[in-house]
């Protein structure tokens, strides 16, 4: 063979595009993505379904909703009030006497056992790990302090009644939107491959929505609150996802889920309780005005779960073959 055939067999061999065992990424002979594990987000969304998927796509909204709707509407604010406001007078009372007496001695217990360890507590005059601040910690601490006990008195006076409010407030969420029991229908599968949850895991997650452990939770994030904005914004971190679910119990309820189901429902939009859960707990987490928020972060709570039922709804008519997908 000559040269220049050498030569030419030579670029042939190396210029030439050659058969690849897995296209390039992005190639158009490229395998298409892999599908979405829910049934529902590769159909056309349909039109009265629109406004509620817009919504759930950022669940943190329901709890703004929540909280607009118990302040401008009668419906919801008045029953609670009328439910409340005898517990509310009795506990101010007894908790502005209280803060009256102790005011002093708890403050010179901040300075001389917090201040004066900030190894352990973080806090000095004016500064919080080492961060400065420009105001008074010892004064700020004793009134979080305060403002803690004095929610702890109203919620003592008003547990029973709050907690019937906010029984009640579910119930008024719902037919506010004309619907009854009958909205809720049985649950419904959306994967395909639905992820797996272990019983160890879903009954440490039951715990944690359980009266025992919503106050074990309370007790060992409350030295948190005493830590500026930080505190509460990582207390809120901690007990978000057992915030939202614990929020959602009427929803699993009126569905009549088993915690199989219940655990398995959570796990597929964990990002989306994670995030309601956080911005509900910030808000419950506030002194005093926590227990006003209780009550709206109910009626959000209860209308994102209105709108995965009409996800769910839909679900159902595809599992049933009711749905023609559109060309």
């Amino acid at each position: 063979m000559s040269e220049p055939q050498r030569t030419e067999n030579c670029a042939r061999r190396v210029f030439l595009p050659t058969t690849m065992s897995s296209p390039l990424p992005g190639s158009l002979d490229s395998p298409p993505p892999a599908p979405s594990p829910s049934i529902l987000d590769q159909r056309p969304v349909p039109s009265n379904l629109e406004r509620a998927a817009a919504r759930l796509r950022f669940p943190p909204s329901y709890v703004v909703v929540g909280v607009y709707r118990l302040f401008t509407d009668e419906h919801f604010y008045k029953p609670v009030w009328d439910k409340c406001r005898h517990g509310v007078r009795r506990g101010m009372t007894v908790g502005v006497v209280w803060v009256a007496l102790t005011f002093h001695i708890q403050r010179k217990f901040v300075e001389l056992f917090m201040m004066k360890s900030p190894r352990i507590s973080g806090l000095s005059d004016s500064s919080i790990f080492g961060i400065p601040v420009p105001f008074n910690l010892p004064t700020y601490a004793a009134l979080v302090l305060f403002s803690s006990q004095l929610t702890f008195i109203l919620t003592f006076f008003l547990s029973r009644n709050l907690r019937i409010a906010k029984d009640r407030t579910w119930d008024y969420t719902l037919r506010s939107r004309g619907k009854g029991p009958e909205f809720w229908k049985p649950y419904v599968e959306e994967w395909d491959a639905p992820p797996r949850v272990t019983g160890d895991e879903w009954s440490v997650a039951w715990f944690m929505t359980s009266l025992p452990g919503r106050w074990a939770i309370k007790l060992v994030l409350s030295p948190l609150h005493l830590v500026p904005v930080f505190g509460i914004m990582i207390s809120a971190y901690l007990k978000a996802m057992a915030m939202a679910r614990f929020l959602h119990i009427p929803y699993f309820k009126a569905k009549g889920m088993s915690r199989q189901q219940v655990a398995v429902f959570v796990e597929e939009r964990k990002w989306s309780y994670r995030t309601f859960g956080f911005v509900a707990a910030v808000l419950e987490g506030l002194p005093l005005v926590g227990l006003v928020f209780s009550v709206s972060n109910r009626i959000g709570a209860c209308m994102w779960a209105y709108d995965l039922e009409k996800r769910q709804h839909f679900a159902s008519a595809v599992r049933a073959g009711d749905i023609v997908e559109r060309k």
